[in-house]
């Protein structure tokens, strides 16, 4: 059974315009698309904070590592 949602008179205003826009049949349907948005931004902010992370965790391997190959580099000795 559903969850009963209480809309404010000026949301609802919303939901129908987008719904017209949208071209779905129900309110629900709208709702459903702004929540696999959101989700979708959530996710992609999780990755993100992941992606950083390993970058962090990286950072000093890689300056040294890059460091070291500079050393033997044919472009410095020119």
């Amino acid at each position: 059974m559903g969850k009963p949602l209480m809309i404010q008179e000026h949301d609802d205003r919303r939901i129908e315009a987008l719904k017209r826009r949208l071209g779905v049949g129900t309110k629900v349907d709208v709702v459903r698309a702004g929540l696999e948005l959101l989700e979708g931004e959530a996710d992609r902010q999780a990755r993100v904070a992941r992606w950083r992370r390993a970058v962090r965790l990286a950072q000093a391997t890689s300056r040294s590592v890059n460091a070291e190959f500079r050393r033997y580099s044919r472009l410095a000795r020119s």
